[in-house]
């Protein structure tokens, strides 16, 4: 077996939705679940590669996107709770 067959294999026995244990579940399971682990393992090596700073600033970036848009869905519910029917 050649170092390119056995790199293929292993590739498609994990990131293969039609091989990999995922199979037996409905695809959006197995889509989320490899998401999960994706971000598992992108942990894992930021961590591993000594990132873990630049790992915490995009961290509290995407906390703080994620806290805006829900900042300003919570201020459309509001105003959309208060709205006057005259004005529509």
């Amino acid at each position: 077996m050649t170092a390119y067959t056995t790199i293929k294999t292993a590739w498609h026995a994990v990131m293969d939705e039609t091989r990999n244990p995922l199979r037996h579940f409905p695809l959006m399971t197995a889509h989320m679940m490899m998401q999960i682990l994706a971000w598992m393992w992108s942990v894992i090596f930021a961590l591993a590669v000594g990132s873990y700073v630049v790992f915490g600033v995009t961290v509290l970036g995407h906390a703080l996107l994620v806290a805006g848009v829900f900042a300003t869905l919570a201020v459309f519910r509001r105003a959309e709770a208060q709205a006057d029917p005259a004005t529509e």
